[in-house]
């Protein structure tokens, strides 16, 4: 305390971010604050504070600060530390959902695709959530506007259109069936019917279900039918006092002073899409703090609208100011008083309150699983520090034939998917699972220390599914690369043994102890992955084995067919029409195919 006091004394009145940390070095919290001599001794301070904020103080053993030139950049800063490290006491959206968008890509030939991801490479619509299906629009896009939804790269060479054309789903640009000022006709009326102007293709299909209906093709009818029901599914979610061209999200934060949660709801066009919830545990001083907190990250994912509709307490002028510097996109933040945008942040400070009534018991009980999990494996297993971020390792093949290894990290006992790796065991012979399990350690130690470091962070356990023979082969290699700072086990699946470099004898951990399942479900997740891998490059190899039996297919053709349709199964129950639009793959040829599987499957 006493050189955390001397610490105190020479914060600089600046603007900037402030990291706490734990005994062990490790990073609790990440902060902003507009000056940070003023911000940082708070929390030293004898004052009452949130229980939270309280147990976060106790463990702080050490701080620094970065100096920023405005509070923005420190705000921008903050956001980053937090991906970077998240921190324990910080608000993290680890379940944060990723909801479909419709993006119409930025191409001379525009395509209509459903994306997850959030670039700055054509014009989003979304997000659908709350029933509405984005291939169900999509569909109808296709029947009613004929854009493409393909990935064909367009150029001046003419190719063969393929099945969506002769299905009238596409005007088939690739084939220059259609000129470029006729194609984006097409693509305008399919951006205003994306915006919400349902009328004109609203007309269409009932025109083409009418149509069909009096050719007696009842099927075709009945599917227009369906998309004229799911257009008026649409058209009920508009809210009538709205401005049709309102694209806002309500977000209402509701608080205990130890869980929080959130609600969002999304409004498009005056529909109201949907919305969703979010509990959150956070050490943040003032719900405006939590609220800056949560709206930073949920935008790192999600397609910014044009307004903001939120409470009271929200940091406006921060958040105005740092979504036009970062995004370059004007977006209004509107504390709602009154009238129908008061009435739709009643209602979403309603969901939060009555969804944090019920998932406090939900909080405590992932903490359980997670965050608490870590700290008795500490315990158990006598580890020199919290193991906040482990890694488990898997190999899978049968006969030693596509051999693979599987990577997967847990942060704070969750698993972290976009850190997952995977192996194709390049050196080993046969089925050596002690050499592969080497082979794939070397090349994980080999990222440390070197600029691949930020992307695969240095682990605090490393878990190796397996006994006592694969725990020795991976200490080879730690001896190796002189490793001592990064703790190594082993879990055996028959007893569920845990086999550690210190004890002579196996841990047995009590089987309804979740120290223990967290180690179950973080082998259980590698082994999965491991398979996974495994099974698609098997697949892969079985096609290609079953493609050369037919005369015409050589290497090319069947690169075609498997970048078409992926698996031996879907290319056998394709059809001779679906076969022959696929490049290099005719009429002739795609009877061949389907005559081979006949004779021969």
């Amino acid at each position: 305390m006493d050189a955390l006091k001397e610490k105190l004394k020479l914060l600089p009145e600046n603007p900037g971010v402030y990291i706490m940390l734990d005994k062990d070095g490790i990073v609790i919290y990440v902060g902003k604050a507009r000056v940070l001599k003023n911000r940082v001794r708070q929390y030293f301070h004898s004052s009452a504070k949130p229980e939270k904020v309280a147990t976060m103080v106790e463990n702080i053993a050490d701080f620094y600060y970065i100096i920023t030139q405005t509070e923005i950049d420190a705000l921008a800063l903050e956001n980053n530390l937090i991906k970077k490290y998240k921190p324990k006491y910080n608000i993290l959206l680890k379940d944060d959902k990723t909801y479909p968008y419709i993006k119409v890509t930025k191409e001379e030939f525009p395509r209509v695709v459903i994306t997850r991801k959030i670039k700055k490479d054509g014009k989003y619509f979304g997000p659908f959530m709350g029933g509405v299906r984005c291939k169900d629009i999509l569909d109808i896009v296709s029947a009613v506007y004929n854009v493409r939804t393909c990935t064909t790269v367009i150029g001046k060479k003419e190719k063969k259109p393929c099945l969506a054309y002769h299905l009238h789903r596409c005007l088939a640009p690739c084939g220059h069936c259609c000129s470029k000022e006729e194609y984006g006709e097409r693509v305008k009326k399919a951006l205003s019917f994306l915006d919400g102007n349902y009328e004109e293709a609203e007309e269409i299909l009932r025109e083409k279900m009418l149509y069909f209906a009096e050719q007696e093709e009842f099927e075709l009818a009945m599917e227009y039918r369906e998309k004229l029901n799911m257009l008026s599914k649409l058209k009920l979610k508009r809210i009538t006092s709205l401005n049709r061209s309102l694209n806002a999200d309500i977000i209402a934060l509701k608080t205990n002073y130890l869980y929080s949660s959130v609600n969002v709801l999304v409004t498009r066009s005056g529909i109201m899409q949907g919305g969703s919830n979010f509990a959150l545990e956070d050490g943040s001083f003032s719900e405006a703090e939590a609220l800056t907190a949560f709206i930073l990250q949920y935008y790192s994912t999600h397609e910014l609208p044009s307004e903001i509709i939120t409470q009271e307490f929200c940091e406006k002028e921060l958040i105005e100011n740092y979504f036009r510097e970062k995004f370059g996109k004007k977006v209004e933040i509107v504390r709602a008083k009154q009238g129908v945008k008061k009435q739709l942040l009643d209602m979403a400070e309603k969901n939060a309150s009555e969804y944090l009534s019920k998932s406090i018991d939900k909080i405590k009980h992932k903490d359980d699983m997670t965050k608490n999990a870590c700290v008795r494996l500490k315990e158990i297993l006598s580890l020199k520090k919290y193991p906040k971020r482990m890694e488990c390792y898997d190999i899978s093949n049968i006969s030693g034939v596509d051999k693979v290894g599987s990577m997967v990290v847990f942060i704070d006992g969750e698993a972290d998917r976009s850190s997952y790796r995977r192996f194709r065991i390049k050196t080993v012979e046969g089925a050596n699972d002690y050499a592969s399990h080497q082979e794939m350690m070397r090349r994980r130690l080999a990222k440390l220390d070197t600029e691949e470091e930020e992307r695969f962070p240095k682990p605090d356990l490393i878990v190796i599914d397996g006994g006592k023979g694969q725990l020795s082969a991976v200490k080879e290699i730690f001896d190796e690369f002189g490793i001592k700072d990064i703790e190594l086990i082993s879990l055996a699946e028959r007893e569920e043994e845990v086999f550690t470099l210190d004890a002579p004898e196996s841990i047995r951990i009590d089987r309804r102890d979740y120290a223990l399942k967290t180690l179950q479900r973080l082998r259980d997740e590698a082994h999965r992955f491991a398979i996974t891998y495994f099974r698609s490059l098997h697949s892969k190899r079985n096609l290609a084995s079953v493609l050369q039996e037919i005369d015409g297919i050589g290497k090319k053709k069947q690169k075609a067919l498997m970048d078409a349709f992926g698996t031996i199964d879907k290319i056998m129950n394709a059809s001779v029409e679906e076969l022959a639009t696929v490049d290099g793959i005719g009429v002739e040829l795609a009877q061949k195919i389907k005559t081979h599987f006949k004779e021969n499957i």
